[in-house]
């Protein structure tokens, strides 16, 4: 099946994209291209390959082999609105590729990590750091902005999900929720061309699972170009246009999310989706 039309404005275009751990194949020749403002939800079983992509996708997993390009940024184009609450334009950046069939030098995979954010499914927030200190690190730290504008734009955003009042907390006074929301305020003050969520709502418990969709849909809302791996399949056709459903390391059928997840085309992807609705 070929990738998403409409590649001159994908922020996001994959190529080829091959992993192996072992003698485990995990991708086989994964093809992607995301539009700039769209959301993309990859679903599949557990072990398909979803989160091995997202993780190449942000320089956590290094491929064996294909191509990852990101789109030039621009002030209109994701989160264009200011990035929702006041946190300021998304920068310009040239396009990268990298050709993971060649050496990717360690320049080049901070670069890629520059331009994407990933949300964690466990949080990863920095224990003995505030909600603060934690959204503020990456900013100050890595993109060398100054402190009293990233403090600025923390605490809009942190206003924006409603945690302004615990930006001097510690994440094990939080939430499960409350981190995860953390956990997205951090991914987005780091301005990213592309946010990445890797199952955010499975750690939680179901009642503080709905706090974390909205701010997720809101963003969607807005603009932002976003992957997210998930087994929501609710969510999934409420705030993907396009799913991509994987087993086995490939690409078994991609489509709009109604199409997808309503009238799949595939006897594989038809078992996935009645097996999980059936559990919901």
């Amino acid at each position: 099946m070929s990738p998403t039309d409409g590649q001159g404005n994908a922020v996001l275009r994959v190529r080829g994209l091959n992993k192996s751990f072992g003698s485990n194949t995990v991708l086989r020749g994964i093809d992607l291209d995301v539009p700039r403002g769209k959301v993309v939800a990859l679903i599949g079983p557990s072990g398909s390959g979803k989160t091995t992509i997202l993780r190449s996708l942000n320089g956590l997993e290094t491929p064996d082999a294909g191509t990852v390009t990101v789109g030039a940024r621009g002030t209109a184009g994701n989160g264009a609105n200011g990035a929702g609450g006041g946190a300021g334009a998304v920068p310009q950046l040239p396009e990268l590729t990298l050709d993971f069939g060649a050496k990717v030098t360690p320049r080049e995979v901070a670069a890629l990590r520059d331009r994407s954010a990933m949300v964690f499914q466990h949080y990863n927030l920095f224990p003995h750091m505030s909600v603060l200190q934690n959204i503020i690190e990456g900013p100050v730290r890595v993109q060398r902005r100054p402190r009293a504008e990233a403090v600025a734009e923390a605490e809009s955003l942190l206003e924006r999900v409603g945690l302004l009042e615990k930006k001097d907390a510690h994440p094990f006074e939080l939430s499960g929720g409350q981190q995860q929301r953390v956990g997205i305020v951090r991914a987005l003050a780091l301005k990213p061309q592309l946010l990445l969520f890797d199952e955010p709502t499975s750690a939680l418990d179901p009642e503080l699972v709905d706090d974390v969709l909205v701010v997720i849909k809101e963003l969607a809302e807005e603009g932002w170009t976003m992957v997210i791996v998930t087994h929501e399949l609710a969510f999934a056709r409420q705030t993907a246009d396009e799913v991509v459903f994987m087993d086995g390391g490939v690409v078994v059928e991609r489509g709009p999310a109604s199409q997808v997840l309503r009238t799949p085309r595939e006897e594989r992807t038809q078992a996935f989706v009645r097996r999980l609705l059936h559990e919901i």
